[in-house]
């Protein structure tokens, strides 16, 4: 924690922890159309770049990994495996960082001996980034 400040929680983190409570309460009571119609809307109000990007990722994911069930998670866009999120679109926005994310939770099964990536810079997208996105995910799954 740096000197002097007293709560090292972000706004952006705090905000982030009042999506996940939300989508907590709801989570529940709504159906996967309902779930993937807050995704596409989360999406839209994204900035460019990082709705563009999200955009293509969301299509993506739905191609490569249909089983996987699109919903927020932390108020960004994400999919899931049997209730537990695989991998999610941290848009750069979110955080105010250099670039938006393509992040892999525990329950990816990217495992590559004792070390790999589970988080992914994304700045552009093309057909050699689209290919390997694809891959990503259904390796993932599994």
């Amino acid at each position: 924690m740096a000197a002097g400040k007293k709560d090292a929680v972000t706004p952006e983190e705090k905000a982030a922890l009042r999506e996940w409570q939300r989508e907590k309460r709801r989570s529940s009571k709504t159906s996967p159309q309902e779930d993937e119609a807050e995704v596409l809307a989360k999406i839209a109000e994204l900035p460019q770049p990082d709705r563009a990007i999200a955009e293509r990722i969301h299509d993506l994911v739905k191609k490569a990994a249909p089983q996987l069930a699109p919903r927020t998670w932390y108020g960004m866009p994400a999919y899931s495996l049997d209730g537990k999120v695989l991998c999610f679109f941290q848009p750069a926005s979110k955080f105010k960082a250099r670039y938006g994310t393509l992040g892999f939770t525990d329950k990816a099964t990217l495992d590559d001996g004792k070390l790999w990536p589970t988080s992914f810079a994304v700045t552009e997208l093309d057909a050699k980034v689209d290919e390997k996105i694809s891959n990503l995910v259904k390796a993932a799954v599994g």
